[in-house]
């Protein structure tokens, strides 16, 4: 008998090492897989709340820089002014001087989605205007994560 079989950690020749199996390695792919389902199914809704949130604390800003705006020029921008106005003097006022150096916002933000707010002077129900997000559609109305989300809230 040769010395060295008895030594620890020696391997018998008839025993060759293993990689796993394909069986192996398909289970181990599908557990991965399932729980990367259960952690999207757990994150997306939080995201798409979180996406809304960022929209409404926008809108709050913006409506705030709006009121600024018609506290100091004595009136709102009209529709066709639009947010630019919070950025830079419009044509048309009627006492360019009280405009504020620097404007009423540092930047104008984008929504969640990519999109500009939208303004529009008169709003609805009997709003002196209104700003919102046209959403994750990118267009007016729409229900559920598409619908659009405003000051009239």
């Amino acid at each position: 008998m040769h010395a060295s079989r008895f030594r620890p950690g020696f391997r018998s020749p008839s025993r060759r090492a293993r990689g796993f199996t394909l069986v192996e390695l398909m289970v181990v792919i599908v557990i991965i897989g399932l729980l990367a389902t259960v952690v999207a199914i757990n994150v997306m809704p939080s995201q798409d709340r979180a996406m809304a949130e960022k929209a409404r604390a926008d809108i709050s800003v913006l409506e705030q820089a709006i009121e600024t705006f018609r506290l100091e020029n004595l009136s709102y921008p009209t529709t066709e002014q639009g947010l630019a106005a919070l950025r830079q003097a419009p044509a048309g006022l009627a006492r360019p001087e009280r405009y504020r150096t620097g404007g009423y916002i540092r930047r104008l933000p984008d929504d969640p989605w990519g999109n500009p707010y939208q303004y529009r002077r008169p709003g609805r129900d009997g709003l002196p205007f209104e700003v919102f997000s046209l959403a994750a559609d990118g267009a007016e109305g729409g229900e559920g994560d598409a619908a659009d989300i405003g000051n009239w809230e």
